[in-house]
């Protein structure tokens, strides 16, 4: 999870930029916390994903072989 300061930072910029505009210094900083953010998303969303197993009706594990691969890589 991203830290709460990074995240009133992300927000602060997004409102700048929507009032007065940025700076070029903040605008590669709003890119970084942006990048970041969304390293954060994909990270979480990976774990969800490995930890997903899909069972059919009859009880038999039907998860696909993608998300049993992701269970393996680590």
């Amino acid at each position: 999870m991203l830290a709460k300061d990074k995240l009133d930072r992300i927000n602060l910029l997004a409102k700048k930029a929507k009032q007065d505009g940025l700076t070029t210094k903040e605008k590669e900083e709003q890119q970084k916390l942006r990048q970041e953010y969304l390293k954060n998303v994909r990270q979480s969303f990976k774990n969800e994903f490995k930890g997903m197993k899909i069972i059919d009706p009859n009880g038999d594990d039907v998860t696909p072989e993608k998300v049993k691969n992701l269970r393996k890589e680590n």
